[in-house]
């Protein structure tokens, strides 16, 4: 990798950001540190307006262009692929439970830290307040979208698609280059006000054991795919891991379509069931993101002491299943559609949904390549009811709209040939 190309990464620039912000917490005057402060708080402020605008015009085209597909079997993959994100959602939960309580007990301490003290306070502030609560989007775009697949209103489709567009453009023209310049001010923050060392500590483990448990949850689908297809599951998995290092490489599952496509025909699924469940889970099954979304957020949520109960956890796990639907093709989209239930559900604030933004893109390749490679293991599932059943859906075959909510591009057409 060169470094024009190094220095264009989501990753490398937030890794520097981390970094300067903790040097500069240390000799930086508060005047100055005070203009990122007012940045950041108006950089917030926009968030808090825009998330709510982005869960709308993501998903209701998506669940939209869903009720356009290929019948009952489009419901089926879906269903498993948001059963497959919701049971690594609930095993993340299940783990902070039970390894939090000795993983983070040294770093309780961390809650007493309050990260809005000391000196640095913004010049001045404008409120924006959202048109409409993130819950409002989400059950709006859930009833938009439901009712334009219904009564298949084409109009409305190319408005909401149109939307989608503007709103993607927003998010890689407008957001995304401005997340290091955010973070830096996060972290510079919370180096002048003290405990960032406690914080990082804290955070390393939780990374660490975030790694390790796509890991396990992908041995996991892939036992189960084997029980099921009545194949070997270590060599399943073994077809995969090109699909699962190009996405460590990429950290995008539309660009790993074609080699998760190649590597999911070796584990002898028919050609027909890999172009429809391949395009199509690289949009709806997230299961590594979900993962690290939740180790993360259950993290914060024991080391400041906040009052989630097991009802609240579920439905948040729940609910962010389906936000995730609106994850854009892009390095840390995920994180950026969750901010929303994290703020609205949990309660954090806007420290915490930083602190979460970084820890999530320091290994978004992690959580990509896991999704990939659990979706060869849809693949195996499917193929086992679904074989001779569903028509091919190559790129050749699927509408330029529904294109663009698969990530497929014309280059991938050769692979489905």
């Amino acid at each position: 990798m060169d470094i024009k190309s190094m220095s264009s990464s989501l990753l490398f620039r937030v890794i520097v950001a981390i970094i300067l912000g903790i040097i500069c917490s240390l000799f930086f005057p508060v005047w100055l540190a005070e203009i990122f402060t007012t940045f950041n708080g108006l950089f917030s402020n926009f968030l808090g307006f825009f998330i709510p605008v982005l869960i709308f015009s993501l998903i209701a085209p998506a669940i939209a262009g869903l009720g356009r597909g290929a019948g009952k079997w489009l419901g089926i993959v879906a269903a498993i692929a948001y059963a497959s994100t919701i049971f690594s959602g609930l095993i993340a939960y299940g783990a902070s439970q039970a390894l939090y309580p000795w993983l983070l007990k040294d770093h309780q301490s961390v809650a007493e830290i309050d990260l809005d003290a000391g000196a640095l306070q913004p010049y001045f502030n404008i409120e924006m307040p959202p048109p409409f609560e993130v819950m409002t989007a989400l059950l709006l775009a859930f009833c938009l979208g439901l009712g334009m697949a219904v009564v298949k209103s084409d109009t409305l489709f190319k408005v909401t698609r149109e939307l989608e567009r503007v709103v993607m453009k927003t998010i890689t023209a407008f957001v995304i280059p401005l997340l290091p310049l955010f973070i830096f001010g996060i972290f510079l923050g919370m180096g002048m006000n003290g405990g960032l060392l406690e914080i990082m500590s804290a955070f390393g483990k939780v990374l660490i054991l975030a790694v390790i448990g796509t890991l396990l949850f992908l041995t996991i689908q892939f036992i189960i795919a084997g029980a099921i297809a009545k194949k070997n599951p270590w060599k399943l998995f073994k077809n995969m891991l090109p699909a699962y290092f190009t996405a460590l490489g990429t950290s995008s599952s539309a660009a790993t379509i074609p080699v998760t496509y190649q590597q999911t025909l070796k584990n002898d699924v028919d050609v027909n069931v890999a172009g429809f469940v391949v395009p199509l889970c690289a949009t709806i099954h997230l299961a590594g993101s979900m993962m690290k979304i939740g180790l993360f957020a259950f993290a914060v949520v024991f080391i400041y002491d906040m009052e989630i109960n097991a009802g609240l956890a579920i439905g948040f796990l729940l609910m962010l299943g389906i936000t995730m639907i609106a994850a854009p093709g892009v390095p840390g989209g995920a994180i950026m559609a969750a901010t929303g239930m994290l703020s609205s559900m949990l309660g954090f604030n806007t420290e915490q949904v930083a602190l979460m933004i970084a820890a999530y893109i320091a290994i978004d390749s992690f959580g990509t390549a896991a999704n990939v490679t659990g979706d060869g293991a849809i693949a195996v599932i499917v193929n086992k009811f679904a074989k001779g059943q569903l028509h091919t859906t190559s790129p050749d075959e699927i509408e330029e709209d529904d294109r663009v909510a698969f990530d497929i591009t014309p280059s991938d057409v050769e692979h489905y040939k």
